[in-house]
């Protein structure tokens, strides 16, 4: 598919060759792979930049900006990259946020809050948690998206309507103008400074805000607008809502996608987190009906109203807490999920029973019952949350998902909804759910499109075209209520404001970036057509990600999204590949494009992906990026497949071999000193480029696990069969006596069965792709335990929770492995007293912990153990991925970097379930980590009439 020209224009290369003197090369992002894969955001729209400069401080923003300006060169800025209206892509410069923009501060006891741009939303909210406190933009995308994106294009959400958005909880930004200059409008000092030097700039700005003033009808066209959420154009309210130019430059920003200005830093109002709520979702017998109840409710103390069209009923029909019969609801059935809070009980008894009495009034299909179950309102909110995955999980391959967002006068709501339904109908979009905030009349639709022929095409323009009457014209609604503008609506903007408003929008583009380098074409953009250019392909690559909307919510959790890419990113490289691969008279760049792709690809796509599958936790729609990676290294590695199966056939053998190994080097590490030897593994595995395992100070000789026997004796129901898994036998030589002095302890009598040393779950296998042999392993290695365990099915435990899930992965029998961390917590801990916990402990969750109740048994486990627990924040995947920790430390170091800052002085020691997790955590957190079991051995004794097993 061709490209149409961007932004793109002037020098890059001598932009780039000018910024290499003050930012380093590794940052300044410009071979091919990356460029693709970095210039990819939720959107439907593909740009691929010249160049990505990965930004670490302001005075580097100020330096990009200054060499912009030299070179005449465009720059997009990027946050999460989760918009989905095409502000964040460019063919030009693309300007991401590294690492140092994670500056955080509490004001004024919660009432306010300070970030910098690179804080993730949720991240914010979990600050202002124990002042029960959050902020105000509550978007869906807010456990991915960015503080600096959720302000520039003025995201709300579910709860928080007009009066909470970024711009009406704004207290102060720290702003970087095309210029370079910064402007601080939380700083008087600054704000002197700046009314000095750009004196002029402000008396513009205060000369349209008078204007505005003076001429009554375009107030009012404002101010009528504005009581919609809207974020079509520029926050040109604000020329009413302020008199200081200061203050009115500030509001501008907000909403405005990067082309005004860089938000380096922004200060919130917080919004009082009510403790009390009430959630329940009322299906009525029409959407007229539902409308009517709306318009009730926009009286009523109600904190949010979410309306779902009957469509989008049937397609999450299937979710956990849906109401019985949905199958056979009228085709106008139209649900309102409705939630009400308040501060106290009583406060939210009685605002519930405003709400419920005037529901009493309304015929409804099924129940009109609040629930005050959080877990039962969590399925409830699950349900609207997974409107938008539904459309994408069965779309056809090589289409893509479209969300539009719209809002009508609440008053026009139910004929708004109508009209739109039939134009989706007319435009043969007949897979179309409706769902959005009801009490702003802001309603999303989805879709699924092909961009691939041109009729195609042509019939998404129609639709657009004919979408911006119905809305913006016809109903007076806005085109773009929460989205952004983008380039999706730029065409239309003129449409819906009128020529005279869209005047005065260009004059403030042209005062604040007179050269028009800050993200051309977004917002403001006189190409009629450049809503259905730029289109990205989405062409099939794998069944395995084929259903990938490219959303990025994943990002946040890949361990390797600093150091390489994000599963987003794999995905949408892998894509291309496969795009180019199937070109049947492929061009010569074309070709080359591929080559470089394709080795690209091996490093950072395949090598560095810790396959730890947190991302399908994240995913919408439930895509397993280490799937696709492990295929990829099976195809990639069946040369090797000869040592797999040798290392599988003669495993007791490699284990006992690599002990030895562990042990010797650990005795010359002792002679050499540990730091030293330290040193020179370090340089080794450098040199070797990995094929020199790392040695750390973590690192010791396991040990062969005690033989307790085969057969059980005396009581079935205090017995267990104890598999100890090959990392702990391997690297750490006191676990296993542990795990059994615990269970002892605890008045279990353990059997370690025979042979145990020679056997292993398949896991290492299997993160190498060959899915079969570690199948085989596995499955003898369950029957062996099943026979251990008899027809008694005495319970049998792993003390590893990757090894516990790849068997657990196996086919499902009579037969099943708990995990050690479950069979402590439920079984174990209530038989123990804790006689003395542990001041202060870090913890660490394992990915596949996290893929199962193991996670929270896990912290309740450790918060019964110690009096505080500390998670840090910043470690999702620690990045060890199994032997990678050894053989590419680089992915470790990556996904820990910030792990030592988050540990408290008074911390000294950190707990997981995983051996080699636990090394990796010791060599970057600056404390050891061991497994849980070794702090329950340590705080606890037999709980009073148990009888221990235990000699100690």
């Amino acid at each position: 598919m061709s490209e149409t020209p961007g932004t793109a224009r002037g020098n890059v290369r001598g932009f780039q060759s000018a910024l290499s003197a003050v930012i380093p090369s590794d940052r300044l992002i410009d071979d091919p792979l990356r460029r693709l894969a970095y210039g990819t955001d939720a959107s439907f729209y593909r740009l691929i930049p010249q160049l990505v400069v990965c930004a670490e401080s302001a005075d580097e923003v100020r330096e990009v900006l200054a060499q912009a300006q030299r070179f005449g060169v465009a720059v997009t800025f990027r946050a999460a990259g989760t918009s989905l209206s095409g502000q964040a892509v460019t063919d030009s410069v693309l300007l991401t946020l590294g690492h140092g923009w994670q500056g955080h501060s509490i004001e004024d006891g919660g009432s306010a809050i300070r970030l910098q741009p690179g804080v993730i939303g949720a991240r914010a909210n979990e600050l202002l948690a124990p002042h029960m406190r959050r902020i105000g933009p509550d978007p869906a995308s807010i456990n991915t998206a960015k503080i600096g994106g959720i302000a520039a294009n003025n995201a709300s959400g579910m709860c928080c309507g007009t009066a909470h958005n970024s711009y009406q909880t704004l207290r102060a930004l720290k702003l970087i103008l095309a210029d370079g200059s910064t402007l601080d409008t939380g700083s008087t000092l600054s704000c002197d400074m700046f009314r000095t030097s750009h004196g002029d700039l402000l008396g513009s700005l205060e000369t349209i805000a008078n204007e505005v003033k003076n001429t009554p009808h375009l107030s009012a066209l404002i101010h009528k607008k504005y009581r919609l959420k809207n974020t079509t154009g520029y926050a040109i309210n604000a020329l009413l809502d302020f008199d200081d130019p200061i203050d009115i430059l500030q509001h501008l920003m907000i909403g405005s996608e990067g082309t005004l200005g860089f938000i380096a830093e922004i200060c919130l109002e917080t919004v009082r987190e009510e403790p009390c709520k009430a959630t329940g979702l009322l299906v009525f017998e029409s959407l007229e009906t539902a409308c009517r109840a709306v318009s009730v409710l926009d009286t009523k103390p109600v904190s949010a109203v979410e309306l779902i069209d009957r469509k989008g009923l049937a397609s999450v029909a299937h979710l956990d807490g849906m109401p019985p019969g949905v199958a056979d609801f009228p085709d106008q059935a139209t649900a309102l999920l409705i939630e009400v809070c308040g501060e106290s009980e009583k406060l939210l008894q009685q605002r519930l029973g405003e709400v419920t009495e005037c529901a009493l009034e309304w015929q409804l299909l099924g129940e009109r019952h609040f629930t005050r179950e959080p877990a039962h309102a969590a399925k409830l909110w699950s349900i609207r949350k997974g409107l938008f995955p539904a459309v994408g999980a069965v779309r056809a391959t090589g289409t893509t998902v479209i969300i539009e967002d719209v809002a009508f006068p609440v008053e026009n709501l139910a004929a708004g909804v109508t009209a739109l339904q039939a134009l989706l109908e007319k435009h043969s979009y007949h897979e179309a759910v409706m769902f959005g905030h009801a009490l702003q009349g802001n309603l999303h639709f989805v879709f699924t499109q092909s961009f691939e022929a041109p009729e195609e095409v042509e019939r998404y323009g129609l639709f657009m075209d004919e979408l911006a009457q119905l809305v913006a014209v016809e109903y007076q609604g806005s085109l773009k209520a929460e989205h952004g503008t983008g380039r999706n609506m730029a065409p239309f903007v003129e449409l819906e404001w009128g020529a005279e408003a869209y005047r005065l929008m260009w004059r403030i583009k042209q005062i604040l970036d007179p050269n028009n380098i800050l993200n051309p074409g977004v917002v403001l953009n006189e190409d009629p057509d450049i809503h259905v250019k730029n289109l990205k392909p989405m062409p099939p690559a794998d069944p395995l990600v084929d259903r990938c909307i490219e959303c990025g919510f994943c990002e946040p959790s890949c361990p390797s999204r600093d150091l390489t890419l994000s599963p987003r990113q794999r995905i949408a490289s892998w894509r291309e590949i496969n795009r180019l691969q199937a070109l049947k008279t492929p061009s010569t760049g074309e070709r080359q494009t591929l080559k470089e792709l394709r080795q690209g690809y091996d490093y950072a796509g395949t090598d560095t992906c810790a396959a730890c599958g947190l991302c399908e936790l994240r995913c919408p729609v439930g895509i397993n990026t280490g799937d696709l990676t492990r295929a990829i290294r099976g195809a990639r590695n069946k040369r090797m497949r000869w040592l797999a199966e040798a290392i599988s056939r003669h495993f007791g053998l490699v284990v006992k071999l690599a002990r030895g190994g562990l042990k010797t080097v650990d005795a010359l590490a002792a002679i050499i000193g540990r730091a030293r030897f330290a040193w020179l593994a370090q340089s080794m595995n450098r040199v070797s480029v990995g094929y020199l395992p790392l040695w750390t100070a973590a690192v010791r000789g396991g040990r062969v696990p005690p033989h307790q026997g085969d057969h059980y004796s005396g009581d079935p129901d205090n017995t267990v069969v104890y598999f100890p898994a090959c990392p702990g036998r391997m690297l750490d030589p006191d676990l296993s006596r542990a795990t059994v002095e615990i269970l002892e302890r605890a008045g279990f009598a353990v059997i370690i069965p025979t042979g145990m040393d020679s056997e292993c779950c398949g896991m290492p296998f299997a993160s190498k792709g060959f899915a079969d042999i570690a199948r085989d392993k596995g499955e003898h290695l369950r029957d062996k335990l099943r026979a251990v365990s008899g027809t008694r099915k005495l319970p049998v435990i792993c003390d590893a929770a990757p090894c516990s899930a790849q068997l657990a992965g196996l086919p499902r029998d009579e037969f099943e492995i708990i995990d050690l961390v479950d069979f402590l917590h439920d079984r174990a801990l209530p038989r123990l007293h804790i006689a003395r916990p542990a001041p202060t402990v870090a913890l660490h969750v394992t990915c596949s912990s996290q893929h199962s109740a193991t996670g929270e048994k896990l912290q309740a486990l450790t918060k019964a153990c110690a009096q505080e627990v500390i998670r840090p924040a910043s470690v999702t995947c620690c990045g060890f991925a199994g032997d990678k920790g050894f053989t590419l430390p680089a992915l470790n170091a990556s996904a820990l970097s910030h792990l030592a800052a988050e540990i408290p002085s008074g911390c000294t020691a950190g707990y997981s379930n995983s051996r080699t997790c636990e090394i990796g955590l010791s060599e970057h957190a600056g404390i050891p980590y061991r497994h849980i079991a070794y702090l329950l051995l340590e705080v606890s004794r037999p709980a009073l009439g148990e009888k221990s097993t235990s000699s100690a």
